[in-house]
């Protein structure tokens, strides 16, 4: 029996991968509440529904792409990379899935009005380089090596905890700047091993990933450098009083890294053959940050 349209479209989504979004505002918000500053959970919870829509967006925005591109027809799917698979098996539904990204898109644009209102133009610029990201991941920062390397962590890390931050609190500062390196560093190491699986596909539709310009080679070291900076920056902070010693704790999943860059290095471009690999990366840059936030709650 066929799903409902609203069922398929919901699996564009990747609901899966949303657990990331409320992830990073949570770092946020116990920041601001370590730091004993005034801050709204209200304000919190808007801006959880502004970052889980622009989070929608870019994944839906991809799955609309990426079937038009013919890029969905030549991928092996994982259950980590290579898309839902949705508009494969049901490529009627392709304006459906292009309307829910600008529905999305839209959502989260009116959250940031609102809080230009309250706090006025000081959040219009993170807010505007997280919708860029957004609308120009696929097509045009896929396409450059190192800029593609970097614009998860700027998505998720520097965007996503900053802005949040700032909403909530109505102010700004370098610690929240520097804590936000931690899942920088991290979610920029979960999707670089996630373009592996898909180089050969990736290839012939015109990205041009740090795996594909410069090797897989190059993809293991930077993999290697991003996981050795977040725990340099996590040891950093807790040394110098940013964050209290109970968030050394936060180091213990990202650990998990060493043995997704043994995977790596075993495995090569095969790595998907043993997810294993993958799903350490995906429990690496999402149970650490979550450990931090806790560390922080009960600090």
């Amino acid at each position: 029996m066929t799903k409902p349209k609203s069922a398929n479209i919901v699996h564009a989504m990747r609901p899966s991968f949303l657990i990331l979004t409320p992830v990073c505002i949570l770092l946020a918000v116990a920041t601001a509440q370590f730091q004993g500053l005034h801050y709204s959970l209200a304000y919190a919870l808007l801006c959880l529904v502004g970052a889980l829509t622009a989070h929608i967006a870019v994944n839906t925005l991809n799955e609309y792409q990426d079937f038009h591109s013919g890029l969905d027809l030549m991928t092996e799917r994982t259950d980590f990379s290579g898309g839902s698979g949705l508009l494969v098996q049901h490529p009627h539904l392709s304006a459906q899935v292009f309307k829910a990204s600008l529905i999305a898109l839209a959502i989260t644009a009116i959250v940031g009005i609102y809080f230009i209102t309250i706090h006025g133009w000081k959040i219009l610029p993170i807010g505007l380089l997280g919708l860029l990201v957004v609308i120009t991941y696929t097509k045009w920062i896929n396409k450059q090596a190192w800029l593609c390397l970097i614009a998860p962590g700027l998505g998720f890390g520097t965007f996503m905890v900053t802005g949040t931050y700032l909403c909530i609190t109505g102010a700004i500062n370098t610690s929240i700047w520097l804590i936000s390196l931690i899942p920088f560093f991290l979610i920029n190491n979960l999707l670089l091993v996630n373009q592996i699986p898909d180089i050969d596909a990736d290839t012939q539709v015109g990205r041009n990933h740090l795996a594909i310009k410069h090797g897989i080679g190059a993809s293991i070291k930077a993999y290697g450098i991003f996981t050795i900076f977040a725990q340099l920056t996590l040891i950093y902070l807790v040394l110098t009083n940013i964050l209290p010693l109970a968030s050394i704790v936060a180091i213990i999943p990202m650990l998990l890294g060493y043995f997704v860059l043994y995977g790596m290095i075993r495995l090569n471009r095969d790595i998907a053959s043993a997810p294993k690999y993958l799903a350490a990366n995906v429990i690496c840059s999402i149970a650490s940050p979550t450990l931090l936030a806790l560390s922080l709650f009960f600090a």
